[in-house]
């Protein structure tokens, strides 16, 4: 819908400011404690590589993204019923309030790290508040012309914030730790203030009941299946990883099972949490598989890039380990540049020529990315692997905002809010299932080679062969997670080994080249088997592209899905959530909804639907609601004629073949107002005031804002009585009734006058403020305009009066009358003193 007048033009931009905030901090949060981990840990004194302390590595790092996965579908439904920004304002205090929490921590050890934990978890709920209602707060806030543009801001924006998040953990991870979560601090009290004092829900809530079984089983299953995959990648028994572990396997089993049943409520329930009636669509479920598989790819990267960077290639370069986190996040920089140049190009060239090319290129360059990293030499030139880095990074940008086109305009746009929930609760699970695979595959790699390379090593440099061979033996993981938190992993695997060594042998084991060059080949098999699985997983989802279909223009009367609703989607957002009922189809059936250009429904529409040989097939009324069907078609392709009393007839062609269709219609009227709005009769004409046209329901069926010489024209009207009313800021607003005939224009010359006021105080005889006195405030024939009651203070205030002489009267002790003249609809200060009935003077 358009925005509301009464909001100003300004309000449109006030929601894309607060929104892309709101965006940037949930999607920054969601990376910076990656590389902030060892400051972290070392903050709150805890040594996250013993093996009893594991799971706080993992939930430190997981438990954020494996609740935005799980909330982000059901808190956009929660925005749709009880109002986007409503649960937006919500998702903004929740973040800022976890925040100050996480900031604040004070105590040391386990204790400390299960609050920390406790807080992240908090704070993804906040961050899934703001994910699920941002883009639809966004959609009911600017007019259709600039729709694309805010959201393609706020997308952007968001999808940059995960890259960004490692940058700036590593930067102030070493400065102070507390500062990783402090960052979010004013950002979030200041957005969540600014956000409950401008923004306002403008859309229409769709009360349906709330899918809890549904919501229920989908929570229950996919956080059982990611925390099965988070403890396998823990070792378990004598076994270098934990996928054989009872309590893995119950997790992984269990979860699939209760996701089953989820899938069989979602068919019998009435309002399902996924339209699983969309995977009927193939260019939506092959763009969600590409967008799944790109996903898994894109996450797991930036922990092999991480590992890499600051386990070999950065110690070898000179950097100490406790440097490696901040220089890690700086050297992966192209990758971020490469996305941010090319998504926005490409999503502005898939309007034109179609998704498909550019999405399975864009998988196909990534993948050759992978190829030219698998070759790489370990240790290799900083430049060219920028160069890599920047165009894994440009054909990643390249498939994103061409997927999200083929997958959005595959819908029919009715059912776009269920689809980008569902899109985007994949792509925040891939960046969890991403770190088991690529974990995995790491660890399995280096299983191979590390425990004889480890052995031989350390017993070359004078570790004792008993002592050097248990230390081999140790799960692999350790390492792994040594390098990954940039800690010096030989010191910490050496423990009290370390101190009998001669000072010499044990400098050169802690040092800066040992450990590089110990891991290299070991590491090298693992980086082998995760890149191979990322350029297959590139591979297939290049071909998932390809098979969503070829380009398609959408149908008469379906808007075209924007550049920034493809984005907004890709983050996590609902995209046009207004429009996020759907209409149940079957076989030999058209639904859909009639509705007006305002937005409203069309209730008593007629659809005449006509077969290839001009018969009619069928004829229905739309109900109250908007909402029509037909059924009991054959295959082919029908004709669909759209009437009403006072609209222009709308026709469409619909195909089936041998399923059911989707079909809306946006029905304009043929009627036309015009004229101008003054500020004083025979004056020059006020422009940029803002003209709605209301029908006898008193629905909105169009709006628009007066030119600079202030006049005005609303075409596409229905037929009938319509009251046309101008508003403008500092003025009384006005309003006349036409009848629009649909033949020749309408007339409404209107009168915006400016808006008196009156303000003041009443004291007491003992000259003190007079809380709940009461002012009455009458025109010059005596009847009452207004009444106020003093506050507090003794204040009051009357505003929106008619130019012209008022008499004020305050009724407390003894009543004082005052006449004050706002003929020039000016404002006044009237200040009564009800000492002996004397008013003071009035101000103007």
């Amino acid at each position: 819908m358009e925005v509301q007048p009464a909001l100003g033009p300004r309000y449109k931009w006030i929601a894309l400011s607060n929104t892309t905030l709101g965006m940037l901090m949930a999607t920054i949060n969601s990376s910076i404690v990656l590389i902030a981990l060892p400051d972290i840990f070392r903050g709150i004194d805890i040594n996250p590589l013993e093996p009893s302390n594991t799971s706080y590595l993992l939930w430190m790092m997981m438990g954020f993204l494996v609740v935005t996965a799980v909330l982000v579908v059901g808190f956009g439904r929660l925005g749709d019923m009880y109002g986007r920004v409503r649960m937006y304002n919500l998702g903004f205090a929740v973040f800022a309030v976890s925040s100050i929490f996480l900031a604040i921590t004070w105590m040391n050890g386990g204790a400390a790290a299960i609050w920390m934990i406790a807080w992240r978890i908090v704070q993804g709920i906040g961050g899934a508040f703001l994910m699920a209602n941002s883009s639809a707060i966004l959609t009911d806030a600017f007019p259709r012309r600039q729709r694309g543009m805010a959201l393609g801001i706020n997308g952007v924006a968001a999808i940059a914030g995960s890259f960004l998040g490692l940058v700036i953990g590593g930067l102030l991870g070493p400065v102070e730790w507390r500062l990783v979560f402090l960052v979010s601090v004013p950002f979030g009290v200041f957005g969540t203030i600014w956000a409950y004092l401008k923004l306002k829900d403008t859309s229409e809530r769709h009360r349906a009941k709330m899918d809890w079984w549904g919501n229920l089983t989908f929570a229950v299953g996919l956080i059982a299946v990611l925390v099965g995959i988070t403890y396998g990648i823990q070792p378990y028994g004598g076994h270098t990883m934990g996928w054989t572990s009872p309590f893995v396997l119950s997790c992984l089993i269990g979860g699939v099972v209760v996701l089953v049943v989820f899938c069989v409520i979602e068919t019998r329930v009435a309002n399902p949490l996924f339209n699983l009636g969309l995977f009927r669509i193939r260019a939506f479920t092959f763009g969600n598989l590409a967008n799944l598989l790109a996903s898994l790819g894109r996450g797991g990267l930036q922990f092999v890039l991480i590992i890499w960077l600051q386990g070999i290639w950065l110690p070898q370069h000179g950097y100490s380990f406790e440097k490696t986190p901040l220089w890690a996040g700086i050297y992966m920089l192209p990758l971020t540049i490469g996305f941010l140049v090319s998504a926005p190009v490409s999503g502005i060239i898939s309007d034109r020529i179609g998704g498909r090319l550019l999405s399975t290129g864009g998988m196909l360059i990534t993948a050759v990315s992978f190829v030219l990293l698998e070759v790489l030499p370990v240790d290799f030139g900083y430049w060219a692997f920028a160069a890599i880095l920047l165009l894994n990074g440009l054909g990643m940008g390249l498939f994103t905002s061409p997927n999200r086109a083929e997958v959005m305009n595959s819908l029919p746009n009715n059912a776009r809010g269920a689809g980008a929930g569902m899109t985007a609760t994949f792509q925040n699970s891939a960046m969890v299932l991403s770190i088991g695979f690529f974990f995995s595959l790491m660890i399995a790699g280096l299983a191979d080679h590390l425990p004889s390379a480890m052995a031989q090593g350390l017993t070359a440099n004078g570790v004792p062969a008993a002592d050097a061979n248990q230390i081999a033996s140790l799960p692999p993981v350790g390492v792994l997670f040594a390098a990954f938190l940039g800690y010096n992993p030989i010191e910490q695997l050496l423990g009290g080994v370390l101190h009998t060594l001669p000072p010499d042998q044990a400098a050169y084991l802690t040092g800066r080249s040992f450990f590089p060059q110990l891991i290299s080949g070991p590491f090298a098999d693992g980086l082998t088997a995760a890149f191979w699985f990322a350029i297959i997983a590139s591979v297939v989802a290049a071909l998932a592209s390809w098979f969503t279909g070829p380009a398609r223009k959408p149908a008469p009367g379906q808007p075209h899905e924007t550049v920034g609703s493809e984005l907004a989607a890709a983050v996590g957002d609902l995209v046009d959530v207004s429009e996020q009922d759907t209409v149940a189809t079957g076989p030999g059936r058209i639904a859909g909804r009639l509705r007006t250009a305002g937005g409203n429904a069309l209730a008593g529409g007629v659809v005449t639907v006509t077969g290839a040989d001009g018969r009619q097939a069928g004829r229905t009324r739309a109900g109250a609601d908007g909402g029509y069907a037909v059924s009991g078609l054959r295959p082919g392709t029908y004709t669909l004629i759209v009437t009403a009393p006072g609209f222009q007839p709308e026709a469409a062609a619909v195909a089936l073949n041998g399923s059911g269709a989707v079909r809306d219609f946006v029905v304009s009227g043929g009627g036309t107002v015009t004229g101008i709005v003054r500020r004083a009769p025979g004056g020059a004409g006020a422009g940029d005031t803002a003209v709605v046209a209301t029908d006898g329901g008193g629905q909105v069926v169009g709006q628009t804002r007066t030119l600079d010489d202030g006049t005005f024209q609303l075409a596409g009207l229905p037929a009938g009585e319509m009251t046309v009313t101008a508003h403008l800021d500092g003025h009384r607003p006005a309003a006349a009734t036409v009848v629009v005939t649909g033949t020749e224009p309408a007339v409404a010359d209107l009168l915006v006058q400016a808006a008196g006021a009156l303000r003041g105080t009443v004291t007491g005889p003992d000259g003190r403020p007079v809380p709940g006195a009461r002012v009455t405030v009458s025109t010059a024939a005596g009847e009452l305009a207004a009444a106020a009651v003093t506050d507090e203070h003794g204040g009051y205030a009357v505003d929106d009066l008619a130019p012209g002489d008022y008499t004020v009267v305050t009724s407390l002790f003894e009543p004082v009358v005052r006449q004050v003249d706002l003929s020039g609809g000016e404002s006044a200060t009237v200040d009564v003193d009800l000492h002996a009935g004397r008013p003071e003077q009035a101000r103007s």
